[in-house]
């Protein structure tokens, strides 16, 4: 169910009975030569409408923007200083919780965002506005993953270009596979970006020249179907545990 294509009186009637929804959140950054910018946006969204349409659990729109400075260097990058993320996302939360909402999943596309809504989370808890959770579609898994790429990424690089080719295929070049790879960082591993324990980058373009790492020629729409298909299911499965829990189970317990 998508909340922007429905009229009020159809989503009353959701609220009264449900008490879950489902947010997807990502970017829009550069993500090498062959990707669209909302690459992160476009998966997220991707995942939540798929979960929204086998549950039944209400999917908001997308919050396309993210946390992306250190992408500032490419053409096009969007972003917004972590602090307006955190309150705008908690603000969009205490929104939903108005409403009745109890229970979020914020299905997030973008490494940038995660300790961003971690903390959002930590702090509709303590109030006890909401219990909301991060996801994250490949950590979901993460076996499939390093099984169907040999180098995965992290970012533009193969796992990200199969699901766009999944996904929306008309906006990947994949004429430009092949200078993805090239121009980028094909092996973080030989990037030492860390030395004595310590990350020593800032931004994206320390370590790739074009923004991107890992071998985009490893990318098939076949494999973006597998990799889809594999998430949304843990997807489905975490909205289904949590819809189950009793609220009073979830929120902070008594002190002491």
């Amino acid at each position: 169910m998508y909340l922007a294509e429905h009229a009020w009186p159809d989503l009353a009637s959701y609220f009264e009975s449900k008490s879950l929804a489902i947010v997807p959140l990502g970017s829009t950054e550069q993500h090498g030569p062959h990707l669209p910018e909302g690459t992160d946006h476009l998966i997220a969204e991707g995942f939540a409408r798929e979960a929204a349409a086998r549950t039944g659990y209400l999917c908001t729109p997308t919050i396309n923007v993210g946390v992306s400075a250190h992408h500032r260097q490419f053409p096009g990058t969007m972003w917004v200083d972590p602090p307006a993320f955190r309150d705008y996302v908690e603000s969009f939360s205490r929104n939903l919780a108005y409403h009745g909402i109890d229970r979020i999943v914020y299905v997030n596309a973008h490494g940038g965002n995660v300790e961003h809504l971690r903390e959002v989370g930590r702090r509709l808890h303590e109030d006890g506005v909401a219990f909301a959770v991060e996801w994250m579609w490949n950590e979901s898994i993460p076996e499939l993953v390093d099984e169907v790429f040999e180098q995965n990424g992290p970012h533009g690089g193969p796992k990200e270009t199969a699901l766009i080719q999944h996904l929306a295929g008309d906006l990947v070049h994949d004429e430009r596979l092949e200078d993805a790879r090239d121009g980028g960082l094909r092996d973080i591993e030989t990037a030492e970006t860390t030395k004595f324990g310590s990350r020593t980058f800032y931004d994206a373009i320390d370590n790739s020249d074009n923004g991107v790492f890992g071998d985009q020629t490893d990318a098939t729409p076949q494999k973006g179907e597998r990799l889809f298909e594999a998430a949304s299911d843990q997807l489905v499965e975490l909205c289904s545990w949590l819809a189950g829990q009793d609220i009073d189970d979830l929120l902070p317990a008594s002190h002491v």
